[in-house]
C-alpha cells in the first residue's frame, strides 16, 4: 500500500466521510460500522470527537446499537491520552455522562477522574431544568468516591430543585461519612424536604451511621414519615 492509498484511507477527507456516517442514525448500519472501525482505527483526537459523536443517539435492535457503542469506545480507549482532551470537552457539553465516565475510567487515575467530575458540578446549578440527567449522574458517580473536595461542592444540591437530584446529593454526601461536616445541613434538608423518598433516605442514613437528631427532635416529628420514630435522645428507629 502506498502513502497515498494511507493517506486516502485516514485524511481529512475519510475523517470527515466516517465521522458523518457514524453520527447518522440513519445511515446503514453496515456502512455506520464500516465507519466507526476506521476511526477507531486512525487514534487521533479528531476521530475520538467523531466517535464520541455515536453516543447521542440509541438505534433499533438494542444489541446492534450496543454493540457500535461497545466499538466506539473501545477504539476511543485504544487511542490513549490523545483521547481526554475531547472526551472531557463532550462530558461539557452532553446531556448524558455515562460513557464518557466509563472512558475516563480507563484513561485516568481515580484522583483525576474526580477532578473531571468535580469540574462539571461546578457548571451545573440547582435550579429548575427540562432534563437534569447530567447533574444526578454526576451526583451518583459522586457517591462511589470518598474525598475532602466533595462535600462542599455537593452540598448546595440538597436544595435542588430536582428531588432525584437530591436525593443523589445526599446520597454523595452520606458516601463521605462525615458527621461533623454533614450531619447538620443534612438534618436541614429532612426538615425541608417534602419528598418522603427522601426524608426516608436521610433518615435511613441517619439510623445506618447511629447520628442522631440532635436539638431538633421537636422540629423533626411532624416530618417523620410512617414507621420511623426519634425519642426524646433525639436517637432515630425505624419501624
Amino acid at each position: 500500500m502506498g502513502l497515498f492509498d494511507v493517506f486516502a484511507r485516514s485524511g481529512p477527507a475519510a475523517l470527515k466521510k466516517h465521522a458523518a456516517r457514524t453520527a447518522n442514525k440513519r445511515a446503514q448500519q453496515p456502512d455506520r460500522w464500516e465507519s466507526i472501525q476506521a476511526l477507531a482505527g486512525m487514534k487521533s483526537a479528531d476521530s475520538v470527537a467523531a466517535l464520541l459523536e455515536r453516543f447521542r443517539f440509541t438505534i433499533d435492535p438494542t444489541i446492534t446499537d450496543r454493540e457500535e457503542k461497545e466499538a466506539a469506545f473501545e477504539g476511543i480507549v485504544e487511542t490513549g491520552a490523545p483521547a481526554v482532551e475531547p472526551v472531557r470537552t463532550f462530558m461539557k457539553h452532553n446531556d448524558s455522562i455515562s460513557w464518557p465516565v466509563k472512558i475516563l475510567e480507563k484513561l485516568l487515575t481515580r484522583e483525576e477522574l474526580l477532578n473531571e467530575l468535580l469540574s462539571v458540578l461546578e457548571s451545573l446549578d440547582t435550579e429548575y431544568e427540562r432534563d437534569p440527567e447530567k447533574k444526578i449522574q454526576v451526583l451518583s458517580y459522586l457517591s462511589e468516591h470518598k474525598s475532602p473536595r466533595i462535600l462542599p461542592q455537593v452540598l448546595r444540591f440538597l436544595s435542588d430543585r430536582d428531588d432525584t437530584a437530591r436525593y443523589q446529593a445526599a446520597a454523595a454526601l452520606f458516601a463521605q461519612d462525615d458527621a461533623e461536616q454533614a450531619r447538620q445541613p443534612l438534618l436541614d434538608a429532612l426538615l425541608s424536604d417534602e419528598s418522603v423518598r427522601n426524608r426516608s433516605q436521610i433518615l435511613d442514613g441517619f439510623i445506618a451511621r447511629s447520628w442522631d437528631a440532635g436539638d431538633q427532635v421537636e422540629s423533626l416529628k411532624p416530618k417523620l414519615p410512617r414507621n420511623y420514630t426519634v425519642d426524646k435522645t433525639g436517637k432515630l428507629k425505624k419501624g
